[in-house]
């Protein structure tokens, strides 16, 4: 009984142990740039997302194997953050 419970926990470990991916796009600016590496670069395609307009990114991506694109996690619509008031109390 005792040998099947500490496979189970010893494959629970394992798979805990797995690094987790970063996210990709920062969701702070709404464009960003793809650059594409190829074989060459060893490292395949990544993304900058650090530019607030297109013609910024376009001027970056001047002379690159790179290209701009629309950020899909980048609030365009949200409202602006409310601000939490205090109580105040007497």
């Amino acid at each position: 009984m005792r040998a099947p419970f500490r496979i189970i926990i010893a494959i629970g470990a394992l798979l805990a142990a797995v690094p987790a991916g970063a996210q990709t796009f920062d969701p702070r600016y709404p464009v960003c740039m793809r650059v594409y590496s190829g074989s060459a670069g060893g490292g395949g395609d990544w993304y900058e997302c650090s530019f607030t307009s297109l013609p910024q990114c376009a001027a970056s991506t001047s002379g690159r194997s790179a290209s701009c694109v629309a950020n899909p996690y980048y609030a365009y619509d949200a409202p602006p953050a409310r601000g939490r008031h205090k109580r105040v109390y007497d």
